[in-house]
């Protein structure tokens, strides 16, 4: 009689056992996720560029250096990079263009889903040798469009990246670091689907 109390005892131990182990392995997850939530934080950001609120930039024609309309919506389906300031390019703005240009090189196979857009600001030409230097790069001329773009200071002081669908949605601070832009432009190649 005995024996038989003491089996009962032992298998109703193991179920309890069993139970209180099925309940913790089912709240585990949620105990995690609200300590994370809670008590960890991430350090930071993934992003260099600061991320904007998505806008629309000008759907209107603006006026080519060589006179030929040019409508920013044309490049929809891209990656754009985008500088802007006066035809006299001092030597940030130098800076800016070549950063741009390694860029967008360094992305290999990808290098057809960028485009580079320099908007000039004033009503200068720029230099001939500095066009050279550039080729592929479209300039276009439009200070409406260039009061549009977002900045503490002065839109020449940043490089902008507009999406795909045509979208302003981040500004890489002055004077930037070229690694982290192109570690930042490798990372929205990535994970888009627009070819």
């Amino acid at each position: 009689m005995q024996s038989q109390d003491t089996d009962a005892f032992a298998k109703t131990a193991r179920s309890r056992r069993t139970l209180w182990l099925v309940l913790a392995v089912c709240a585990a997850p949620m105990i995690a996720s609200y300590a994370a939530f809670y008590f960890w934080r991430p350090a930071g950001h993934v992003n260099y560029g600061e991320l904007l609120e998505p806008r629309a930039l000008a759907a209107r024609p603006l006026a080519s250096i060589d006179g030929a309309p040019f409508m920013l919506t044309d490049l929809n389906g891209k990656w754009v990079l985008l500088t802007a300031g006066p035809a006299a390019c001092d030597e940030a703005c130098r800076r800016q263009l070549v950063y741009t240009r390694q860029v967008r090189l360094a992305q290999g196979r990808e290098v057809g889903r960028i485009e580079r857009v320099w908007l000039l600001t004033d009503a200068a030409a720029p230099d001939p040798a500095l066009q050279a230097e550039h080729p592929g790069l479209r300039i276009v001329r439009d200070e409406e469009v260039a009061a549009q773009l977002p900045a503490p200071r002065s839109p020449s002081n940043h490089v902008y990246v507009v999406d795909p669908l045509g979208l302003l949605m981040m500004r890489f601070p002055e004077n930037p670091d070229p690694q982290r832009m192109l570690k930042d432009l490798s990372r929205l190649l990535r994970h888009s689907k627009w070819k």
